[in-house]
């Protein structure tokens, strides 16, 4: 695999967004003419902490192309020669699927078939066809990359109602030009709800192609419904649009493509459901009881769609989801540039840093959380200008927690997990996993003048 691959198929850059000169927090307040900021919650030493290496399930498809060419042979006999197929394409942070997609499109033609794609993301981008234009190519999928045209409009044909008060749309180019049209999506634990079906094709069937005023309509339903409206919606979709097969995808451990499978339209329900238990089981996890302060360096859409996968952090905005380590406070130092300044999720940190604050396009982040009706998803916690003041404040908002007994986490983001720091009083509880093992001796908690932490993650 090439360096290239790599930055390409690694959903988020890895590299903190340069944030403007910043004075050591004591010259700072000499500056301003005070004392050094939250000076009243640094007393005392912070404990030492350790590189962890986790080890995940790793394994993972080489060669895309001939994988999705495999999956799709036993299909391929509803795709007739001078049909007209219409890709439906939209989760952020799929593991190389502009190769994905590409990979169809050329057997598809090799049927004899007419190719094009639309964006089945809801209200993403902005809810505009530019903006759901610009996450396409934000993913690498480009009418030259994937060799076929994209027709992306926010219009939709009304499908009738799947029961009295939704009414189903389904994206107009999609209805109107196609013979059939092909869901392409992963299939994953969803963050904001639990069912046999949630993140997967007949998500995509259901929400993404309805475009944004689907996508309102069916969030007006409200969370605790979608573990069976999103079936019913979708069962009354294939029953009224030519989908006769949708690909899904599932990731490792490392957020790497591991396994694609077509699944005729009469079987996406129950095969989802089989996917969805092999998603759960791969994915990786903090394997930890409880954390003090967990530190994400980056949120974003192409991390999860809550920004932080709340199946990682054990929360969501109303409170502890059962899953996860119990944890007290969550810190966030930055957005993703692939985020492209969607901060959804950021209502879940308690603290956050400053950059990351002013990286937020509110029009998309306000977007975004209104047609999901989870305003609290934009709320700004405590916001500091430094690591150092991030973690003094966090712990200062701890209960029952001495600094030097702190249970800290940092982590690159909930989606890779593979490298973890993580001070003195977890260690022991990481090493008794038996997947996890310390890479060099503990070392303090080091700041740089600027207040950054001075350690990174391993490249």
């Amino acid at each position: 695999m090439t360096d290239a691959d790599r930055r390409r198929s690694d959903t988020s850059s890895g590299k903190l967004s340069d944030p403007p000169t910043l004075l050591e927090p004591d010259e700072a307040a000499r500056a301003s003419g005070g004392g050094p900021r939250f000076s009243e919650f640094a007393g005392g030493a912070l404990p030492a902490w350790t590189l962890i290496h986790q080890r995940v399930d790793s394994a993972e498809i080489g060669d895309v192309r001939a994988a999705v060419h495999a999956a799709l042979e036993p299909v391929m006999a509803v795709v007739r020669p001078g049909a007209r197929v219409c890709l439906a394409v939209g989760s952020r942070g799929i593991d190389r699927i502009d190769r994905v997609v590409a990979a169809v499109t050329e057997r598809v033609r090799q049927a004899g078939a007419t190719v094009f794609i639309v964006p089945a993301m809801g209200s993403h981008g902005g809810a505009t066809a530019e903006g759901q234009l610009e996450v396409l190519a934000s993913y690498g999928i480009t009418p030259d990359t994937v060799g076929c045209e994209i027709r992306s409009s926010m219009e939709t044909v009304a499908l009738g109602e799947a029961r009295p008060g939704v009414p189903v749309f389904f994206d107009r180019h999609a209805f109107d030009e196609a013979d059939l049209v092909i869901p392409i999506n992963r299939v994953k634990p969803h963050t904001d709800f639990t069912g046999e079906i949630e993140s997967g094709l007949l998500k995509m069937i259901a929400i993404g192609l309805g475009k944004q005023k689907g996508a309102d309509i069916f969030h007006r339903q409200g969370f605790a419904t979608f573990h069976e409206l999103i079936p019913a919606v979708a069962t009354h979709t294939l029953a009224r649009a030519p989908i006769p097969f949708g690909l899904a995808l599932v990731e490792n451990g490392h957020a790497r493509l591991q396994h694609v499978e077509a699944i005729p339209a009469s079987g996406i329900a129950a095969r989802e459901h089989e996917l969805l238990v092999r998603a759960r089981a791969t994915m990786a996890r903090l394997p930890l009881a409880s954390i003090d302060v967990l530190v994400l360096d980056f949120i974003g859409k192409d991390i999860s769609g809550l920004g932080m996968d709340s199946n990682v952090v054990g929360r969501y905005y109303t409170g502890p989801t059962g899953s996860g380590p119990a944890i007290q406070r969550i810190v966030v130092r930055d957005l993703t540039d692939e985020t492209e300044g969607n901060a959804v999720g950021i209502g879940m940190a308690d603290v956050v840093l400053r950059r990351a604050v002013e990286r937020m396009d509110t029009a998309r982040t306000y977007m975004n959380c209104v047609t999901a009706k989870t305003p609290e998803g934009a709320r700004v916690g405590l916001t500091v200008e430094t690591d150092r003041e991030a973690v003094d404040v966090a712990l200062a908002c701890c209960i029952k927690v001495t600094r030097e007994q702190a249970r800290i986490v940092r982590v690159r983001d909930t989606k890779h997990l593979d490298w973890l720091y993580a001070s003195a009083p977890l260690v022991p509880e990481l090493l008794s996993t038996g997947v996890c093992e310390a890479v060099g001796g503990a070392r303090p908690i080091g700041f740089n003048r600027a207040g950054r932490f001075s350690d990174e993650f391993p490249a």
